[in-house]
């Protein structure tokens, strides 16, 4: 009888809200053709694919593949690069979005406030072409950062050609252009603290700082932590369509990342099975990294994901 009515329950609930349930096929579609179709290829990293074959009758090769991109000239060069440029973007990047939101949440000019969002949030909607160019205009031995240079007398400098600058360039052209958005995510957080814990600490005496440090920062660390956990999912996932852009013969030995690696050997080179056997080993570390530091998390500050 109880599993009956809670059955009834549901349904009514079904019905009486069919239209939101409706919106939800739309998503579920697109996860369904986007996200999981695609996984019924992932079997010719097991196999030597030839397109005459097709998926099931091209020979099995087992972990060929994957032995064969361990074993590799290139497998330290861009795991090293791929790792190296993740960590980089975590650590660097895992603060300014905090800062950002904080000085937003205390500052009481309303048009100030307003000014500054809108000037952090325009660049995160211009497209990745429109960001290396800009890079490439302003770093460019004719650019406006070598001009400078000319001007107080020292010698024009390659930016983009000089391969140990390249993880830099990358990474805080890239928090230049998403801190702006991703404070929104802690805004939203500090907007959840309770104003009775901000009336108690004033009435405490309490400067604002001290208000920012025992109320606001405590108040958006769940948040923190999450959005730093879903960040180490993609420890391994650095952006194909940006270092592609910046990619040169020059800067090749620190920009040459897993996704440009798996490009060149999928669609240049035409090897498909070994290209999706590197993107499948791509997927599986980043998941256990996701696992490991979720566990990691979860035993030292009670947060995690499950």
């Amino acid at each position: 009888m109880p599993v009956k009515r809670n059955l009834t329950k549901k349904s009514r609930m079904v019905a009486r809200h069919w239209q939101l349930y409706l919106y939800m096929i739309i998503p579920l579609v697109w996860v369904a053709i986007f996200k999981y179709a695609p996984m019924y290829g992932l079997q010719i990293a097991f196999k030597d694919y030839q397109i005459r074959y097709g998926f099931w009758n091209s020979p099995w090769a087992g972990l060929k593949h994957f032995k064969q991109f361990i074993s590799s000239y290139y497998f330290p060069r861009v795991i090293g690069n791929t790792v190296g440029i993740s960590l980089y973007s975590l650590v660097a990047g895992f603060f300014p979005p905090i800062l950002l939101a904080i000085a937003l949440n205390e500052c009481r000019i309303r048009f100030m406030k307003k000014a500054v969002q809108m000037i952090t949030y325009a660049p995160y909607f211009l497209s990745t072409v429109v960001i290396v160019g800009i890079l490439s205009q302003i770093l460019s031995l004719n650019g406006m950062a070598n001009q400078l240079i000319r001007f107080f007398g020292g010698n024009p400098v390659d930016f983009i050609g000089k391969s140990p600058l390249f993880k830099s360039l990358y990474v805080w052209s890239g928090i230049w252009q998403g801190t702006g958005y991703s404070a929104i995510i802690y805004l939203a957080a500090l907007a959840g603290i309770s104003a009775e814990l901000q009336e108690a600490a004033q009435i405490d005496g309490a400067n604002i700082w001290q208000r920012i440090w025992h109320v606001d920062i405590p108040g958006i660390m769940p948040t923190a932590v999450i959005l730093f956990i879903l960040s180490t999912a993609g420890i391994l996932n650095v952006g194909f369509e940006k270092v592609y852009l910046m990619q040169n013969p020059l800067n090749m030995n620190s920009s040459d990342v897993i996704a440009t690696y798996t490009y060149r050997i999928g669609m240049v080179d035409m090897n498909y099975s070994f290209a999706t056997a590197v993107g499948l080993f791509q997927s599986l570390i980043s998941f256990v990294f996701m696992l490991l530091v979720n566990r990691i998390t979860k035993k030292i500050g009670d947060i995690s994901l499950w």
